[in-house]
């Protein structure tokens, strides 16, 4: 059975904003919630499909993608929830957004979970040359790691974890709210369902502790600013031996000192002599991959641009590689001798003046002047 649109199951339109996107989706997980529907098997099946849902288009990069690709386009990999409950997210996660901001909760659901680590987030600084060709980069992440003495667990070595006398292991103890019988997290467990009576002495009971880690980061040829590259399992430690987050290296690309980046097309400022740009000539231009031979045409005005095919930027997700653009700059030349300025004012002489019509610019935009002031 194929899935429904997203857009469709919350009941919103594609160009709704993140408020209106939350609010659907509280009005339906609280109407399909299974608190509230016990032993209704279509109404659990309904809260799997809106939790899926809000889980996709909440986040900017997954509705991105999929408003391109459609289903087809959501990687269930990147982000996803861990630990059981419902359409792939923890029960506890769904009950904290929909009741948490009406009871001040931040419950965890009606059975007890696994902490997951938090995700963390890495600036890495490339320079044009590294992100276009790829590089593998070593990165120091300050971050909470599973404790070795007792391997996350918190406890001694010999020693367990107990099931929770208050919850009975469950992580949730129900109140009575009016007509609503509302779960919140068990004080004496903290949600976890289970307590430490022997604590780590290296880590006190909390199964991780701060440190740092080298990492080594493969970064792809193509990548660009604004490009995430994710390494699962990565972030910090979860709570008890529960799996770690994610680490996202954010990109950043430097600015060259030559070269600007367009998406696969790069540009550049080529200066030239003004004897080049009138008569003609041969230069070498700079490239990503070596330098290469840029042909003058006579005449060639400042501003020009000229297209080198291929020698841009293979963007990392694909495509044709682009092309080098340069734009001639043609230089006025200066501290010229006496011999040398009594050359350029005969050279000026013998073109006939300021405004000749071998300086056909020159000419049109001092003639527009006067067609301008002359119709005053």
């Amino acid at each position: 059975m194929s899935k429904r649109d997203f857009y469709e199951v919350l009941g919103v339109d594609k160009s709704t904003s993140d408020a209106d996107l939350k609010k659907a989706y509280r009005r339906l997980a609280m109407k399909y919630h299974p608190d509230r529907n016990p032993d209704d098997a279509s109404s659990e099946e309904r809260f799997k499909e809106v939790k899926e849902a809000y889980e996709i288009l909440s986040d900017k990069q997954k509705r991105s993608a999929y408003d391109q690709y459609g289903h087809a386009g959501v990687d269930p990999q990147m982000g996803g929830g861990h630990g059981g409950g419902y359409g792939g997210a923890g029960f506890g996660d769904v009950f904290g957004d929909v009741f948490g901001d009406i009871f001040g909760g931040g419950g965890r659901g009606g059975r007890s979970q696994t902490q997951r680590g938090s995700n963390l987030r890495y600036n890495l600084n490339l320079t044009l040359e590294e992100a276009v060709h790829g590089c593998n980069k070593k990165i120091r992440i300050p971050t909470l790691v599973a404790c070795e003495p007792c391997n996350g667990t918190g406890s001694k070595k010999g020693s367990s974890p107990k099931a929770c006398g208050t919850c009975g292991g469950h992580g949730q103890v129900r109140m009575q709210q009016g007509f609503f019988s509302v779960q919140q997290t068990c004080p004496a467990c903290h949600g976890q369902g289970q307590v430490i009576s022997d604590p780590c002495n290296s880590c006190h009971g909390q199964g991780r502790k701060e440190d740092s880690r080298v990492l080594q980061v493969k970064v792809p040829a193509g990548v660009d600013t604004g490009d995430r590259i994710r390494l699962a399992g990565e972030g910090e430690a979860g709570v008890g031996g529960a799996p770690a987050g994610d680490l996202f290296v954010q990109v950043n690309v430097k600015e060259h000192d030559i070269f600007a980046r367009e998406e696969s097309d790069l540009y550049c400022e080529v200066p030239i002599s003004f004897v080049t740009a009138a008569l003609g000539g041969e230069l070498e231009v700079p490239t990503l991959n070596g330098r290469v031979k840029l042909k003058i045409p006579g005449e060639t005005q400042s501003g020009r641009m000229f297209r080198l095919r291929g020698k841009g930027v293979k963007g990392v997700r694909g495509g044709p590689v682009g092309d080098l653009m340069c734009r001639v700059a043609v230089e006025t030349p200066v501290s010229l001798t006496t011999k040398q300025k009594e050359l350029l004012q005969e050279f000026n002489d013998s073109m006939g003046g300021k405004h000749h019509k071998h300086s056909p610019k020159s000419k049109n935009w001092f003639d527009g002047v006067k067609k301008f002031f002359g119709d005053r």
